[in-house]
């Protein structure tokens, strides 16, 4: 039996991962990084989110960017010196846009919101240390365009903060997400047109999401290996949006492809489960009661599947 075209794909990436191992096994010492992405935690303290990574032996946080205003969100001296006392860093700030702070909006009010609420996280990102700061060209839970000048608009605004993100040594790393739930940007190749438009040092990464990649990319893990240097965080979720290993995504493979462009031997590359679960607005997650059972599983669940596999994949 012949083999289907996806899995020609798989052979040839196991077949370069294969002889790559065999020909310099020192770019394999160093592991992938695991964080997570804690937003999907809703109303939670953040200690709590802490504690319980820290209970499954993952070292890095990707932060909600959770300061709407100068009186709300995350303290950032305070939040520093917790990461530091519990032996956690930041691995990056999850950037939130929604439609009523946005850079793609046709409003020039929205627009001022989500430039305020850059420079207000980026400084948070700052102070924890942060490696990246993820950004999303449109509106999540907006798929419909508001008119055909939406990628322009949203260069233009990104354009007056992305100095920012240079300053800070923070990478902007933009999201390309499904086009069920944004209304421009949904591949990496249209992430790579974003970014060449920007030509901002401060945005020349990507921030990958397998859940919309399985949506919107004809093969996960060989566009993995075409954004080698451009990706700087990978959001992890099964096919069904839950814990690793709850559904059939091929993550072996997925792995290797990491492996292949150096993933791991970037110190500001991470890969960060974000198992929110099916539906076109995900962001109901962010503020929803907290089911610690319910977390503790989904935490407990991914981490080790996803070392299993990492330690399948190197045994090869």
């Amino acid at each position: 039996m012949t083999l289907q075209n996806y899995e020609k794909e798989n052979l040839d990436i196991r077949q370069a991962f294969l002889k790559l191992k065999k020909d310099s096994p020192d770019r394999f010492k160093q592991k992938l990084r695991l964080s997570w992405s804690n937003w999907g935690f809703g109303m939670e303290p953040i200690k709590t989110s802490l504690e319980r990574l820290k209970k499954n032996s993952i070292d890095y946080i990707e932060l909600h960017g959770n300061r709407y205003g100068d009186d709300l969100g995350y303290d950032p001296g305070e939040l520093k010196d917790l990461l530091s006392s519990m032996g956690m860093e930041a691995s990056g700030i999850c950037g939130m846009f929604s439609a009523e702070s946005e850079f793609s909006s046709n409003s020039p009010s929205v627009r001022q919101r989500a430039l305020d609420y850059m420079r207000r996280n980026v400084e948070l990102g700052s102070i924890v240390g942060a490696r990246y700061f993820l950004v999303v060209p449109g509106a999540v839970g907006r798929p419909d365009p508001y008119d055909d000048m939406e990628f322009e608009r949203s260069v233009e605004t990104l354009s007056i903060v992305a100095g920012d993100l240079k300053d800070t040594k923070i990478r902007g790393a933009v999201e390309p997400i499904r086009s069920d739930e944004v209304s421009l940007c949904h591949t990496f190749e249209d992430a790579k047109e974003y970014i060449k438009t920007l030509a901002s040092p401060g945005v020349q990464h990507i921030n990958g999401d397998v859940y919309h990649m399985m949506h919107m990319e004809s093969h996960i893990a060989k566009t993995i290996v075409e954004a080698e240097g451009l990706l700087t965080n990978l959001h992890m979720a099964d096919t069904n949006r839950d814990a690793l290993g709850g559904g059939f995504l091929d993550l072996d493979t997925i792995i290797m492809a990491l492996y292949l462009i150096g993933y791991n031997n970037d110190d500001s590359a991470f890969v960060t489960p974000e198992p929110l679960g099916p539906g076109g607005d995900p962001y109901r997650a962010m503020y929803g009661d907290p089911d610690p059972e319910r977390l503790d599983s989904l935490v407990k669940r991914t981490a080790e599947y996803f070392r299993a596999r990492e330690e399948e994949v190197l045994g090869l």
